[in-house]
């Protein structure tokens, strides 16, 4: 019995009675009647909550303005795709835009509802879908940006990652099986040397490993981040072998996920929760289970064993001949003609794909070394640059509160200006990795950063104005770590004096 069946009403929470009276994905047969009704029409529980199991969010901020979040497995688009994508947010004139997420991931921005049904058509015919990609659900599941490309990789994860999405929404038709999780949830599956998904951060991360000679995977459970606790993943003391045991594996932890995360606390709903209540050897015993067989116990180290790349600028491919090459996207904000002209570039240079990275950038694969010139001559590589300035080239924010109702202040903006600022005023010998979220959600995930920079209100001068609270400590690749607060309230308008001097005493920066 599921623990929503077993607990009484009286002891569920708030958005767990929303799902009891009907299951999100039930508005996937609604969407022609919310358009013709129009948004402010529908029921309340609809508008704000069950329209995210569609990726559909209603964002108050920006009343009738929708955000669509997309499903991008191992962060991999067609030109074609990235063309529907851009047609989508051309529609919208000045508010349509889209961001590259933390998780590999595209939003489109000012969409409006009376078009979701025309644009899941559109959608389709690409054999795209943003099912299941927000509220209670398991997001985009990321992979190596460079996965079948790179030399030094050890596993190719392209095809398990779509598999995993495959089974989790049932080939992107939604399934009633995982629409209904205690909370939300992340995977991601590590072929390279050097954690390019943050294993660490996931509920269920795939490394790899040897074990007898063998190359698989070592699994990593309950990385997350949340307003009251953030927590690295730790060892399920197991491993497999790259096949459909990687699916199976997904399969049973979020059914035992499923059946048995509380309910009654949102706060302490994630995945580490629940394996704090039963404690490893159970919860593995209760996956084991429900896996069917027996776990083969963990290899006795992984491979990880490289600081972490970016990706960014020209890099040989594992084929000869080939390179990628990886574009800085300033805080991941794309407007309509960016996407038509990457697109473009994909065609014209590469194999028709374009690539999507955690750190908000794009890698277009598959450039002969004879047109390698050529491509580096192109207009767009003026704004998304292959060298940038070392605190941009490193720079990640979250939406912010332009668009977001959760953040404390807005960031991608701030983020930037203050990025250029402090690259014009210091020699920085090498990249500084600058994360700002707007808020204590942590998706711009701050604790993964050399400096983090979360939202909040300070008071200053008599007034609230917006601040900071600063994260350091935080490390990526091998030996990963999350970072500690270690200065709350920090003025915005004080930031630059205050980074100015981090960035020297820590990071051996110097004036100009």
């Amino acid at each position: 019995m599921s623990t929503t069946q077993s607990q009484k009403p009286a002891s569920l929470n708030k958005f767990e009675k929303i799902k009891a009276e009907k299951d999100g994905l039930d508005v996937k047969d609604e969407l022609e009647k919310f358009a013709q009704i129009g948004w402010e029409a529908m029921e309340k529980s609809d508008l704000e909550h069950r329209l995210k199991w569609v990726g559909v969010f209603y964002r108050p901020v920006t009343p009738g303005k929708f955000m669509l979040r997309m499903r991008t497995p191992s962060g991999i688009l067609s030109s074609d795709q990235l063309r529907v994508l851009a047609e989508i947010v051309q529609r919208y004139g000045t508010d349509g835009s889209a961001d590259i997420t933390t998780r590999q991931n595209i939003q489109l921005r000012g969409v409006r509802l009376e078009d979701i049904p025309d644009i899941f058509r559109r959608l389709d015919e690409v054999e795209m879908t943003s099912m299941q990609s927000g509220m209670d659900n398991v997001r985009n599941i990321t992979g190596s940006p460079v996965a079948g490309i790179d030399g030094s990789e050890l596993i190719d994860t392209r095809e398990l990652v779509q598999k995993v999405q495959d089974m989790i929404t049932n080939n992107g038709e939604g399934n009633y099986a995982f629409t209904n999780l205690p909370r939300k949830f992340n995977i991601a599956i590590e072929g390279g040397r050097d954690n390019s998904v943050h294993a660490e951060i996931n509920d269920i991360a795939f490394v790899p490993a040897y074990k007898n000679g063998e190359l698989g995977f070592n699994v990593l459970v309950g990385g997350f981040f949340s307003a009251k606790r953030c927590e690295g993943a730790i060892p399920l003391n197991a491993w497999v072998p790259p096949n459909d045991d990687v699916v199976d594996l997904c399969r049973a932890i979020l059914s035992v996920f499923r059946d048995n995360g509380a309910r009654a606390n949102r706060q302490k709903s994630r995945l580490m929760w629940l394996i704090d209540e039963l404690g490893m050897d159970k919860f593995r015993s209760m996956v084991e289970q429900e896996f069917g067989r027996t776990l083969e116990i963990a290899a006795e180290k992984d491979e990880i064993d490289w600081e972490k790349r970016d990706c960014i600028g020209v890099n040989k491919q594992k084929q000869p001949s080939l390179n990628y090459v990886g574009l800085h996207v300033p805080v991941g904000r794309l407007y309509a003609q960016d996407m038509f002209d990457l697109a473009r570039l994909a065609e014209v240079y590469g194999s028709c794909e374009v690539r999507l990275t955690v750190e908000q950038n794009v890698i277009i694969p598959n450039i002969l070394d004879d047109n390698l010139q050529d491509f580096l001559t192109e207009p767009l590589l003026e704004k998304f640059a292959i060298s940038p300035q070392p605190l941009e080239r490193a720079l990640v924010s979250c939406t912010g509160s332009q668009f977001c109702n959760f953040a404390l202040v807005e960031t991608k903006n701030r983020a930037s200006m203050l990025a250029k600022q402090l690259d014009a005023e210091l020699e920085i010998p090498n990249p500084v990795r600058i994360h700002w979220t707007g808020c204590p959600n942590s998706c711009g995930q701050p604790q993964v950063a050399d400096i983090g920079l979360m939202g909040t209100k300070v008071r200053k001068d008599g007034k609230m104005v917006e601040g900071v609270d600063l994260y350091m400590g935080g490390k990526v690749g091998k030996d990963a770590q999350l970072g500690t607060c270690v200065h709350k309230g920090i003025p915005c308008d004080e930031l630059n004096t205050v980074l100015s001097r981090i960035l020297i005493e820590s990071f051996a920066a110097k004036p100009k």
